[in-house]
């Protein structure tokens, strides 16, 4: 009896890339990457990013690092982060991807969720240390045993892989290449607080699918990824639709419009991928006189209430694919009429990758649910991550498992249409940019600062909402923030301001 066929994972896709086209080029680190982390520039090849993946991989196993075990990564948008990932992969490791947002109080609480067995990071990301971040982390949670770092100046105690890859060692273990093997643990925000959403390989190949069908993305592009790289959405947007599409990626730390630019026309980029605004933004400034090599936008929306209500997309040269997130639930994508430049029409039920295309494998599910709610189900979705608590009682008869994951977007169907619109961000979720939170965490840290001060989410047009404070000394708000370990968005909400006003 034949045995069935392992279904791929990322290694597996980067690996039949490199038999095929090893002298490729393929990673391009960001033009202004000496600022963002005072490290030279690099332009790699398949086979010497193979080299350089080998050579971390080898230094995973070196330190002890057991298959199976979770790896936190906390990296900017260079080549570092993808040779990181698939370093990992090939050895069999969980990557949980850290936003550039947390600090120590989050990441604390993430690695010991995790039982995180090591962390990554860079020594300085925009002259922030990072390294210092990840070493107090790490002597909080009892579960590291392992920091290691790109960069100078790594703290005492901090591994340096960069020396790793230039020793270039050939240690290596077998490990079964399985698609249904864990590959990433990401951080949502629900109502319920930080949810950990853990994820296959075959999930990550389905979402990052998505993009790349909808949006027609052609074998052998070169594309520029300048979305964030560590979320669910992230790791789609850059290393999967760059290894299905076996071409070259060029990454650009968010953001610098002028340095994207530069990179776009000096690499002659046929796709680029980037938060919607920043593409409508774009769009708005005479994108094909710009940047005339783009032949294919890939929207990502943060807010998907918000497609609705968008400009019309203009640049006919390059048509957009709106890509709606629902967090770490999942996504769905819409290319935009080629006639008016509107968003597309999105109906319940199933729906194929590329949508509406006879025949098209289906990419999942959109549906509303009993609370008015939009869910999700498909191959990209982790519906038993997002399955509610069971309710509280003796019984030992456990409740039928969900198939879908609820995203809590309030959603509603026009009967004279039948699609569906989204109506509304979750209840009590407050986002900026692609951080989220619960608001009644702005209460608690309100109330830590003391009497008199305020903590708030003000809406915004294009992050969600923005957040504001006022306390009666606002340097020693910021200093108190700083201190208990807080991300700089709540920081620097206590900025002095001369009007006075929550701006």
């Amino acid at each position: 009896m034949t045995q069935p066929i392992a279904s791929p994972t990322l290694d597996t896709l980067f690996k039949r890339i490199l038999v095929r086209q090893p002298e490729a080029l393929a990673l391009v680190d960001p033009l202004n990457k000496q600022r963002i982390t005072g490290q030279t520039r690099k332009r790699l090849t398949y086979a010497q990013a193979d080299r350089a993946i080998s050579a971390i991989a080898a230094h995973f196993i070196e330190s002890g690092l057991p298959a199976n075990s979770v790896i936190a990564v906390q990296l900017p948008s260079t080549v570092e982060f993808a040779l990181t990932v698939l370093a990992a992969h090939r050895v069999g490791l969980i990557v949980a991807p850290l936003p550039l947002l947390w600090r120590q109080a989050e990441l604390t609480v993430a690695l010991n969720r995790t039982a995180a067995r090591a962390i990554v990071t860079s020594s300085k990301i925009d002259g922030v240390s990072y390294a210092d971040f990840a070493m107090n982390a790490a002597a909080e949670a009892f579960s590291i045993r392992h920091v290691c770092g790109f960069g100078d100046d790594l703290p005492e105690g901090m591994a340096s892989l960069d020396q790793a890859i230039l020793q270039d060692s050939r240690t290596s273990r077998s490990v079964i290449q399985d698609g249904r093997k864990a590959a990433m643990i990401s951080f949502d925000v629900t109502s319920e607080g930080l949810r950990p959403v853990p994820r296959a390989h075959f999930s990550l190949i389905a979402g990052g699918l998505a993009m790349s069908l909808e949006s027609d993305l052609a074998q052998g592009a070169t594309i520029m990824s300048a979305f964030a790289p560590m979320s669910f959405a992230g790791l789609c947007s850059s290393l999967v639709t760059w290894l299905l599409s076996s071409g070259t990626l060029v990454l650009h730390h968010p953001f610098d419009e002028e340095v994207l630019e530069t990179q776009i026309n000096d690499h002659a980029c046929d796709t680029l991928i980037a938060p919607a605004q920043l593409a409508s933004r774009l769009d708005e400034h005479d994108l094909s006189a710009r940047m005339p090599s783009l032949r294919n936008v890939i929207g990502l929306w943060r807010a998907p209430e918000q497609v609705a209500a968008s400009a019309a997309w203009t640049a006919q040269h390059a048509p957009l694919t709106d890509v709606y997130l629902f967090g770490e639930a999942g996504h769905f994508c819409a290319r935009r009429n080629a006639e008016d430049g509107s968003p597309a029409p999105i109906r319940p039920g199933p729906h194929g990758a590329p949508r509406d295309v006879p025949g098209a494998s289906i990419a999942g599910d959109i549906l509303l649910t009993p609370k008015g709610t939009l869910g999700l189900r498909g191959p990209m979705v982790p519906a038993a991550a997002y399955a509610p608590l069971p309710p509280p009682g003796d019984t030992l008869i456990a409740s039928a498992p969900r198939d879908f994951a609820d995203t809590e977007y309030a959603a509603r169907i026009d009967r004279a249409t039948g699609t569906i619109s989204i109506t509304a961000p979750p209840s009590g979720i407050m986002a900026v940019g692609g951080y989220r939170f619960l608001a009644q965490d702005l209460q608690e840290w309100s109330r830590r600062l003391g009497h008199g001060a305020l903590l708030t989410a003000l809406p915004d047009r294009l992050s969600g909402h923005r957040l504001a404070g006022r306390a009666q000394d606002n340097a020693r708000a910021r200093d108190a923030l700083t201190e208990l370990g807080l991300n700089p968005l709540m920081v620097e909400a206590f900025r002095d301001r001369t009007n006075g006003t929550l701006t």
